[in-house]
């Protein structure tokens, strides 16, 4: 069965496979596959980037939540009709 500490120690192992092998390439080498790496992923960091303001809002809209907290005396006294409130959402 595998522990917390197997399992952060095979991720340990895999990094430093990793960082072991990146640092055996070569110069040149390291330089085509981060260009490679940079051309993949360039349409991903167009996608982050388009969707930061909503993940912003997103953020924001979790951590106030009294925003979302209505007064529903307000639309009492605005003294709206009831086919009024039914557009809003308000209708019996």
């Amino acid at each position: 069965m595998n522990t917390s500490d197997s399992l952060k120690t095979e991720s340990k192992n895999l990094f430093n496979l990793i960082s072991k092998n990146w640092e055996e390439l070569d110069d040149s080498l390291k330089t085509k596959i981060i260009k490679i790496w940079k051309v993949l992923t360039y349409k991903w960091q167009l996608q982050v980037l388009f969707n930061l303001p909503f993940l912003l809002w997103l953020v924001l809209d979790k951590s106030f939540p009294k925003v979302h907290k209505f007064d529903t005396t307000i639309l009492n006294y605005l003294n709206l009709p009831d086919w009024a409130l039914s557009f809003i959402g308000f209708g019996q």
